[in-house]
């Protein structure tokens, strides 16, 4: 009884273990991962679609922050402003995510 306790112990450890090493910290990581897995199995990939969609989310955050950044400095002057251009913002950024064949009636 004591070894199976033991074995099923171990056994839970290392799965465990295994869970948190698979595991990628950040976005950029696992996409990354993706695509080396994607190259080393062989599968064809369009890169420069992946890269185009990371680039976007990239400047989508650094719009936020840039908005963040003017409405902590003049916050009286800029704030119906800025959230109406997080709004159109956001929706850019919705629309690029869309393909061509489906659009919302918002991107058309």
């Amino acid at each position: 009884m004591k070894k199976l306790i033991l074995l099923g112990l171990v056994i839970w450890l290392s799965l465990n273990a295994f869970a948190k090493s698979v595991q990628a910290d950040t976005k950029t990581e696992s996409i990354v991962g993706h695509v080396i897995t994607q190259v080393i199995q062989g599968n064809d990939m369009d890169h420069s679609e992946v890269l185009t969609n990371e680039l976007n989310a990239l400047m989508h955050q650094f719009s936020i922050d840039i908005m963040e950044t003017l409405l902590q400095n003049m916050p009286n002057i800029l704030d119906s402003i800025s959230a109406q251009l997080r709004q159109e913002l956001d929706k850019q950024y919705k629309c690029s995510l869309q393909s061509d064949d489906y659009k919302n009636k918002d991107c058309s």
